[in-house]
């Protein structure tokens, strides 16, 4: 309250007059610190005083701690440019300006008169700093996040007061003494609150979006496993077809045959592009493809759902912890190895342009025909697909490297595609599939509703000498069974980034 911020300004005032600034350091966003020394003050922590001036959107103050925390060794552009304009200041007073919760920290250097402004305004808070000359300076925050109509280098101008009244003392009862250190204990004990119920919405989101995924996953591979079981039907009619072999034509598109086990008559299909012995040779291909598509799929299916106990599992283990409250506990169950990875994953943000992505820039070097399309995946890894053969030879063997991931439809031509993998090797699962999507799509089967896809470390992909463009030796990775997602594909599609 406007009440509260008096009262701290002036116990401050008092408490600092004749100090000077040693240090200024910034936590993060919204923390600023004050080192300040009184006169006679010996190294002893007897003559410092840290004053944060804190602008956060919800626990914004003024008040005074024990043990500043470490800051970042290279301080943000704000902290910079107090520390080159600030250095050595003297104190000049603290005080609340007008019917506003703004206090006015004035300081005096060698290059002349300045003043820090923390403005309390709950979303909008900012610290300020001003010149002798009311000029604004510099602000802690962006000025389009809290007063659009404030320029740097332009007259500070005060905000329009929303006040109705000052508010309440909150701790009325504290002696003068330890008024500041009673606030920061009071709002360290709210913030700490607050990161804790965060940090549990955002653990029990990423663990219920991994549920819903994984239980998506093993749905659609029991599908196509039920499907894949129905390999036994392609041997009977190759069975069927070995016994009528005689009796088929050139050119005909089916035959029948007497069944062995019910003694109906039979209609088998027949590609008329193909001899006798061609299509059968083509039943039993499909049959021994499909009876190693259904071992491929039990392997993952399981996988998947030993990976959907261990979810479940979690689940349940937050569910009995976040009643107690314990700070300690929680912390604790957000580092673990998979529950972090899923923070990570879901906290991840795409780089507009990542250091490694391939340099736009010299275009002029490299023609745009060998430049990759890039696409952005749903956790926000960046997909890259070849234009054309001689773009695919330079994706693979010049952009690709390190941990990145080579995909390509199993035996059909098409666009090499790598997911970067921005050195992780183990790339979340909807990742894979969107890179798998785009490597089906960009090849002549991209109407089929299932596929076979290979993925493979950049570091297992070979390009013979003198061999063809887009001609590639892969000697390691494993397959994908992929069933077709046409939502999946279409928003992969629309997240093609600038060329």
């Amino acid at each position: 309250s406007l009440t509260e911020l008096r009262r701290a300004a002036g116990a401050l005032d008092s408490r600092l007059a004749g100090s000077r600034l040693e240090r200024v350091a910034q936590v993060d966003d919204v923390d600023l610190i004050l080192s300040l020394r009184r006169p006679g003050g010996s190294a002893a922590e007897s003559g410092k005083c840290h004053v944060l001036l804190s602008c956060s959107p919800e626990f914004a103050r003024l008040s005074v701690i024990k043990d500043p925390p470490q800051a970042p060794q290279t301080p943000p552009p704000f902290t910079q440019y107090l520390r080159a304009h600030l250095g050595r200041a003297g104190f000049g007073g603290i005080r609340v300006l007008g019917e506003d919760r703004l206090a006015s920290v004035r300081l005096h250097s060698k290059e002349g008169e300045f003043q820090l402004l923390l403005s309390i305004l709950g979303p909008r808070s900012n610290i300020y700093l001003l010149d002798a000359a009311g000029i604004l300076l510099f602000s802690m925050r962006p000025l389009e996040e809290t007063r659009r109509e404030l320029a740097r280098g332009q007259v500070w101008v005060d905000p329009h007061s929303a006040l109705k009244s000052a508010g309440i003392d909150r701790w009325g009862d504290c002696p003068d003494g330890t008024y500041l250190e009673t606030i920061e204990d009071a709002y360290r004990q709210l913030a700490q609150r607050k990161k804790i119920e965060n940090l549990s919405r955002k653990i029990s989101q990423a663990l219920n979006k991994e549920a819903d995924a994984l239980g998506r996953k093993a749905a659609n591979m029991q599908e196509d496993l039920a499907e894949a079981i129905e390999a036994e039907r392609y041997k009977h009619r190759g069975e069927l077809l070995k016994s009528v072999l005689h009796k088929v034509n050139p050119g005909d598109n089916r035959v029948v045959a007497a069944d062995f086990e019910t003694g109906e008559e039979v209609e088998i299909p027949l590609d008329p592009q193909l001899s006798a012995a061609e299509n059968l040779e083509r039943y039993f291909s499909r049959y021994h493809k499909e009876l190693r598509g259904v071992s491929i799929i039990r392997q993952q299916l399981e996988a998947v759902q030993t990976a959907r106990a261990e979810i479940d599992n979690l689940q349940e283990e937050l569910r009995r912890l976040l009643p107690s409250g314990d700070v300690q506990a929680i912390e604790s169950f957000a580092s673990r190895t998979r529950v972090k990875k899923l923070l990570g994953r879901r906290q991840a943000s795409p780089r507009a342009v990542p250091r490694d992505a391939p340099r736009i820039a010299s275009k002029r070097d490299v023609p745009s025909r060998l430049l990759p399309k890039r696409y952005k995946s749903a956790d926000g890894l960046e997909i890259w697909v070849g234009r054309s053969d001689e773009g695919n030879d330079y994706l693979t063997t010049r952009l690709a490297h390190g941990n990145d991931l080579f995909f390509h439809l199993e035996g059909s031509p098409g666009s090499h595609v790598i997911l970067r993998t921005e050195s992780s090797k183990d790339p979340p699962p909807e990742s894979l599939l969107d890179a798998c999507e785009l490597a089906v799509h960009f090849s002549k089967h991209k109407e089929a509703r299932r596929a076979d896809v290979h993925v493979a470390p950049i570091k297992y992909v070979r390009k013979p000498p003198r061999a063809k463009p887009g001609l590639v030796y892969v000697t390691s990775g494993k397959t994908i069974h992929l069933r077709r997602d046409p939502a999946r594909l279409e928003r992969v599609l629309a997240s093609r980034l600038d060329e």
